[in-house]
């Protein structure tokens, strides 16, 4: 959260905002930039936290409100205040998992021609695999 108020803050300061005027105020007053940049913050969540209590509050009153399904608007008549809903077929129980679309392991020919394949590369760069035969033998 502390992370959040700073980057608000920061973007107060860039642009021509009253947050910019108060950071500039506290630094008049002697304050070192990181002490206004405090204030800031504080003053940000100062309001931030006033807005939440606004919300809370008036979501709070629409809820006196609400109709006999619990929402506001609501009637006898709604999805809402009926005991019994509709289920339609999407909201009905798959029969099982669905089936694979990958294959679980690759043919072992194939799996045989990509080793083949990556074993010729590997021997491409200079590297010699195999032993020096003894001529005697």
């Amino acid at each position: 959260m502390n992370h959040v108020l700073y980057m608000a803050g920061i973007a107060q300061i860039r642009h021509d905002t009253p947050g910019r005027a108060y950071y500039r105020r506290k630094l008049t007053e002697g304050k070192t930039p990181m002490e206004a940049m405090r204030c800031l913050r504080r003053r940000l969540s100062d309001v931030i936290y006033r807005q939440l209590r606004a919300d809370d509050t008036k979501q709070a009153n629409q809820a006196s409100e609400a109709g006999p399904g619990g929402h506001p608007g609501a009637t006898v008549q709604s999805s809402a205040a009926d005991r019994s809903p509709v289920i339609g077929t999407s909201d009905q129980p798959h029969p099982g998992p669905a089936p694979t679309t990958l294959p679980s392991s690759p043919s072992s020919r194939e799996e045989q021609r990509f080793l083949d394949s990556r074993e010729s590369q590997r021997r491409a760069g200079g590297v010699n695999l195999e032993r020096p035969t003894d001529e005697r033998g």
